[in-house]
């Protein structure tokens, strides 16, 4: 029988290939799965290496207004450095870097044109999911059907990043069908993590996560539906927020559905990936200030200054006092036990804000809560609603070039019946329902005290072997109930970490068995010296309170390293 979907995948990876230069290729891959961050930055000058490995996007974006590099400089240096991790970690689709490179001269001849910075972005490099529309370049989410079909019209970000002069330079790999925590498809094949390739780079923005790691990119866009910013930021160590619906732009996008049906379904939202928590501020506020709601109908017509913050001001008469930030502490969605390291790393989190209260320049409050009773239903109603379609577009494009499912999926996705409207009706009322009841959560107690933000897993378990993550439960039940969350890294699992057994009992569902089975004792060793992060959570489209607080709470955290470790 044939297989045209086999060529498609083989001239795919050979243009991908091909647009790399001759001079950036790596003289010798290296084998196992040992830490491939730093290595053969030999390609780079001295000059390359100081702007990809000593800046964040915030300080990059300060070099560039005062021209301390040229934007065709930086353009090339990231380019150069996404070549090296693209052949270490296979974490690219498509390659722009002559693109990128010409924008980057548009960029200085416009600056010295002018005498001013194109927009807030000027010059900055930004990595975007394989997800986002570029005119001229492919959308294929790594489906050979999708393969050289290029977009005929961009992304709706991708148009207001051109606009604040962003320069794009490539995408990135992600999982078949995007229905996977982690990032294989036929076409491209599988990102690597780049820090232990025993352990999964998650989904399924995977290939951002791994670009971003390797410092091929500072600022990578991913996009997120159940998890695919928050896992692949935790899988590598970095700082990922997903918005509410409608916070940044998002129309645009090949999710291989039909048009117009994510209005009956979880709404994806795009949002950033770096290596700074001031990058995710940065971000979210230049794109807020930047009439978003221009470029996506979707989007809500409120800038970055008119959103809720966790300083609000005091009145005229009042005594000044720090601000306060009540964190409340979700220790398990009630469906999933995390396992011991987690479990530590919250308590680890929830001691050090506890006594950081007089501290730092906010007041802190923490307060205990069981959200197991909401979040444990919520995953039964997302499930349902992912699955409304039936992966009937997924089989029709696969089966079109005789493409097979991925191994991780051959035994989890199968073409079902389409839902009717009444069962698509009836799911978005339990929807509407929850998040109701999720309300409850930020109402002022009975003395006006407010919860702020939530702080609990990202997942019940630590970054996971490869092909092998549990429930998604603890990201996707903020995507149901359309709540703005981001990770933040706090520390590595340590021996410590590794003597702690499961408390006897019996196991909660299928879901928890499978868990538990995660902390034999060959698996708990592989964990080792992985990086341990936890998930900040806000009321809905209240991003800058989220970023806001996740700042706080990650300086409080770098103040007190050596103390999470107790």
């Amino acid at each position: 029988m044939s297989e045209p979907w086999r060529a498609i995948a083989e001239r795919k990876r050979a243009e991908r290939q091909s647009r790399i230069p001759k001079a950036w290729l790596v003289p010798s891959l290296p084998s196992g799965n040992g830490n491939l961050i730093g290595k053969h930055l030999d390609i780079l000058s001295n000059s390359e290496l100081h702007i990809t490995q000593d800046y964040d996007a915030t300080d990059l974006l300060f070099a560039l207004a005062t021209r301390k590099f040229t934007s065709e400089a930086v353009a090339t240096a990231f380019c150069k450095r996404a070549a090296i991790a693209q052949q270490l970690t296979n974490c690219l689709t498509e390659i722009l870097f002559d693109d990128a490179v010409a924008r980057g001269k548009y960029l200085d001849a416009e600056f010295a044109r002018t005498g001013k910075p194109v927009g807030p972005l000027h010059g900055l490099p930004i990595s975007l999911k394989d997800t986002f529309k570029i005119k001229g370049h492919d959308a294929s989410v790594g489906v050979a059907a999708l393969c050289f079909k290029p977009a005929t019209t961009n992304s709706a970000l991708v148009d207001l990043l051109l606009s604040l002069g962003a320069v794009l330079y490539c995408k990135t790999n992600i999982p078949q069908t995007m229905m996977a925590l982690d990032s294989h498809n036929n076409v491209f094949g599988r990102v690597r993590n780049p820090a232990n390739g025993v352990l999964t780079a998650g989904g399924s923005s995977g290939g951002e996560g791994a670009l971003i790691a390797m410092r091929g990119s500072i600022l990578g866009i991913g996009t997120d539906v159940g998890g695919s910013i928050r896992i692949p930021a935790l899988c590598n160590g970095l700082y990922g927020v997903k918005p509410s619906h409608g916070r940044t732009p998002y129309a645009g996008q090949e999710g291989g559905a039909p048009e117009g049906s994510s209005k009956v379904a979880i709404e994806a939202t795009a949002g950033p990936i770096v290596h700074s928590m001031r990058d995710c501020e940065m971000f979210l506020r230049v794109i807020g200030d930047s009439r978003p709601w221009l470029f996506d109908p979707d989007c809500v017509a409120q800038s970055w200054s008119q959103q809720n913050s966790i300083s609000s001001p005091m009145p005229a008469s009042a005594v000044k006092q720090k601000p306060v930030l009540r964190v409340g502490i979700a220790r398990t969605d009630g469906h999933v036990t995390p396992l011991p390291p987690v479990q530590r790393v919250i308590d680890n989190v929830a001691s050090a804000l506890r006594s950081s209260s007089f501290g730092s320049a906010t007041s802190i409050e923490v307060v205990d809560l069981d959200l197991s009773s909401l979040l444990s239903r919520c995953l039964k109603v997302s499930n349902g609603i992912f699955s409304i379609d039936g992966a009937n577009t997924w089989f029709d494009l696969l089966e079109s070039t005789s493409e097979p499912l991925s191994p991780w999926l051959q035994s989890r996705l199968r073409r079902r019946p389409a839902k009717s409207v009444d069962e698509i009706v009836k799911l978005q009322a339990q929807r509407i329902a929850l998040q109701n009841e999720a309300l409850q959560i930020w109402r002022p107690d009975s003395n006006g005290n407010e919860i702020h933000v939530l702080i609990c897993p990202a997942a019940p378990h630590p970054i996971a072997l490869v092909d092998r993550w549990n429930s998604v439960n603890y990201t996707s039940a903020f995507n149901l109930l359309d709540l703005p969350a981001g990770v933040l890294p706090v520390r590595s699992v340590a021996e410590e970490d590794l003597g702690v057994e499961l408390k006897a009992g019996k196991e909660l569902n299928g879901w928890d068995k499978t868990n538990r089975e995660m902390w034999g004792e060959k698996e708990r060793r592989e964990y080792l010296g992985s990086m341990l992060s936890v998930q900040v959570v806000a009321p809905r489209l209240q991003e800058r309170v989220l970023v806001e607080a996740m700042g706080v709470v990650d300086e409080v955290l770098r103040g007190k390293r050596s103390y999470l470790h107790s």
